[in-house]
Formats: structure tokens, sequence, C-alpha cells
């Protein structure tokens, strides 16, 4: 079967095309991605950020949202340059509040312990108790802690879990009155 005709050619410099322009032009059609859930969803893109910001009753400019010093004086239908400011309607106030709900949740606790350090103090706790020298000459003690660093990732684990923490050395000492 013969080749496709040209493919073989080889190709030449387009001169009449300006790279920086090509460049710039595509930089400027990619739009960044927009973090936020809510703004994305409600985002215009035929309309400029200042209208989409104002039309969702953000700010585009923190200093004219909250006016310091002279500026604060002057009444709100003029700026500081004698212009008369656009008063632009709030058309998705849904933005706004979801973001405010959103804010006044209660902040997840993202940080955690792994799995093998917390079978490892429970490991030492329930061995040893509170003898940290004991805990440091045990044979499941791999990295070879000192007492002080299996003390400090004791606390650790208090810290992070001080329900749990109370509870696992309470069913010790219920086992020891147990047991005697």
């Amino acid at each position: 079967m013969p080749k496709a005709k040209g493919k073989n050619r080889r190709q030449k410099f387009a001169y009449g095309v300006n790279r920086k322009r090509l460049y710039r032009n595509a930089r400027r059609k990619a739009a960044p991605r927009i973090e936020c859930s809510h703004i994305r969803h409600a985002w215009d893109a035929t309309k400029s950020v200042a209208q989409n910001l104002a039309e969702m009753g953000l700010a585009g400019d923190p200093n004219r949202a909250v006016p310091i010093g002279k500026r604060r004086l002057q009444s709100t239908e003029t700026d500081s340059d004698g212009q008369q400011q656009e008063k632009m309607l709030v058309r998705k106030p849904y933005v706004l509040s979801e973001m405010e709900f959103e804010a006044s949740l209660p902040e997840k606790k993202s940080n955690t312990l792994s799995k093998d350090l917390i079978d490892y103090v429970r490991y030492m706790i329930q061995n040893h108790g509170e003898n940290y020298k004991e805990m440091a000459r045990d044979e499941k003690n791999y990295y070879q802690d000192t007492p002080k660093q299996i003390k400090s990732k004791i606390n650790v684990y208090k810290n992070f879990y001080p329900e749990e923490y109370r509870d696992f050395v309470a069913s010790l000492k219920q086992e020891k009155m147990d047991v005697q």
C-alpha cells in the first residue's frame, strides 16, 4: 500500500505567525479553576469578574468594600474621585448565604494517628503501665525509642483520643481487679 502523499515533506517555519501572541491568547482563554464550588456554579463566563462578584454580593476590591480613613467620612454615593459608584443589584444572594453557612460549620479534625502508633502505645501501656524505662527495653520497641520519646508518643495519643485513652486505662484497671 502506498504512503500518504506529503507525509514525508519537511515542516516549514510559519514566518507570518506571532508566537508570543498565540501563547498569550491561549493563556487568556484558559480561565483558572475556581476552587469554591458555590462561586464556580454561579459564575457566568460572559460577564466580567467584577460583574460576577457584584451579582453574588462579593467584593472584587477590598479597599472599596471596606473604606478606611477619608473615604469613611464621604457619602456612599460618590467615590473619592467624585465619580458615581455603580450600585449593583445582588442577583445571586444564595451564593453568599451558602458560603456563610459553610463557614459557620465546625472544622473537622483532619489529622489522625496511624494505626501502628495506636497499637504500639496500647501495647506498651498494657504491658508496662507507666514504667517508661521498661518500655524502652521492650522487644517491641523496634525503633529504639528512648523513655522520653515513648512518653511523648503516649501523650500525643492522650491528646488525640482522650476518651478512648480513659476507657482503655479503666478497662486495664478493671482487668487487674478481676485477676486479684
